[in-house]
């Protein structure tokens, strides 16, 4: 659709209202601001889920591996071996043996309930998310039989730091004469990590592997091997080769498997936030309809004088299709800035509120994170604007439509 200078003039003269328009030009500067709150808001909320789902992606699997191996009896025997030959399998670079298991907690007089990972010291400083998360103490040290390294707000609730002990219970028991006893042994707390998820930093306790097989009583076995892929997007890739070269005791679990009931509910709020949200720029649109509307009715005569001055049907569309479509125009970019400028600066903005209203806007121990994410996809971007203009270009078509269609007899005849 090509636009003369004469219809671009008219558009933008229909655009300034003057004084007996006021009305119709309040109604498109409220629908310009729909559309630029609407898409603001479309694209901060989809770039806060992409953050979201980013970030704990990024800390589920910079702890828990792509990919875990377990056995139907609970224990993995000669497990050195076993990670020799899953390691041979291309597109996997990592296989670490493990010993997890619960435990509870106690020091001063503090109890908490905590998930303990036996590793080998090489194999924790070679996790990254753990090694550079380091707040307080030195993976050196961990090592031997009496050192831990715990997540700060778990050492926090316990009220430990680093060069204290911990007493850790574990749930399997020692038989006696006075029956059984929950095994116990104190550990020196080493080293303290924050990951920036709250649910790991305030349950996960690292350990020496041959100090968790003495205080589990696992002997020379492990029950869990953990498995580091090189493209953990599209890890069921990995699994018909793995079940071909593991024992049929051993099966694999991969993250997609462990957390998908998380993952989904994440997709699922994501879209409907994405329709709900479209709703805003829906809402908008029809006020363009309206104001459109009520200008053409206010402009009758001028239609009807353009017409008998040579002013075909196809210039009165294309004018008011460009007064209607330029609100969205506008609207669109203004939501785009906006949305953008936002997340760019969302963790500053949500320190900011709290600072004036005294209030938690982000809590971590509700949403696992302890700063809000906010990662901006390009595409989604593009899509929102897409379809806001879409829809601005659509509510103008029946009220330009209208316009063309106003006879100029009818319209002149009491004039």
């Amino acid at each position: 659709m090509i636009f003369g200078a004469f219809e671009r003039m008219l558009a933008l003269r229909y655009l300034r209202a003057r004084r007996q328009e006021g009305f119709i030009s309040v109604i498109a500067g409220f629908s310009l601001l729909g559309i630029g709150l609407g898409v603001a808001t479309l694209i901060i909320v989809m770039s806060v889920m992409n953050g979201f789902r980013v970030e704990l992606t990024s800390r589920i699997l910079g702890l828990n591996g792509h990919i875990g191996i377990y056995s139907s009896t609970g224990r993995i025997e000669n497990y050195d071996r076993v990670a020799v030959q899953v390691a041979s399998i291309p597109g996997i670079f990592s296989v670490t043996p493990q010993v997890e298991e619960q435990a509870m907690l106690t020091a001063g007089g503090n109890a908490s309930g905590a998930v303990v990972r036996g590793i080998r010291p090489s194999d924790l400083k070679a996790k990254r998310l753990i090694a550079d998360k380091i707040v307080r103490g030195s993976l050196d040290r961990f090592a031997g039989d009496d050192a831990i390294v715990l997540g700060d707000r778990l050492a926090e609730r316990l009220r430990v730091g680093v060069g204290d002990r911990v007493t850790l219970l574990s749930p399997t028991s020692t038989v006696t004469v006075m029956g059984s006893v929950p095994r116990m042994k104190a550990y020196e707390v080493v080293a303290l990590f924050n990951v920036g998820m709250f649910e790991y930093d305030n349950t996960f306790v690292y350990m020496p592997l041959e100090a968790a097989q003495v205080l589990y009583r696992t002997g020379d076995t492990v029950n869990a091997l953990e498995i580091f892929t090189t493209d953990p997007e599209h890890v069921r890739r990995f699994r018909l080769p793995l079940l071909e070269s593991l024992p049929s005791s051993l099966y694999p679990r991969d993250w997609q498997q462990q957390h998908a009931s998380f993952f989904n509910a994440l997709q699922v709020e994501r879209n409907v936030m994405f329709l709900i949200l479209t709703l805003i720029i829906l809402v908008a649109a029809f006020n363009i309809i309206s104001s459109l509307i009520m200008l053409v009715k206010d402009k009758g005569r001028d239609i009807a004088v353009l017409r008998t001055m040579g002013a075909t049907r196809g210039m009165i569309t294309r004018i008011f299709f460009m007064t209607g479509a330029s609100v969205g125009v506008l609207g669109t970019a203004f939501g785009s800035v906006l949305g953008l400028l936002f997340c760019d600066n969302i963790e500053a903005i949500r320190q900011a509120l709290q600072s004036l209203t005294g209030a938690t806007i982000f809590d971590p121990m509700i949403y696992f994170l302890s700063r809000m994410p906010a990662e901006i996809d390009p595409w989604e971007v593009f899509a929102v604007v897409v379809m806001a203009l879409l829809l601005s270009f659509a509510a103008t078509i029946y009220p330009a439509w209208r316009a063309a269609r106003v006879d100029p007899v009818e319209a002149l005849r009491y004039e």
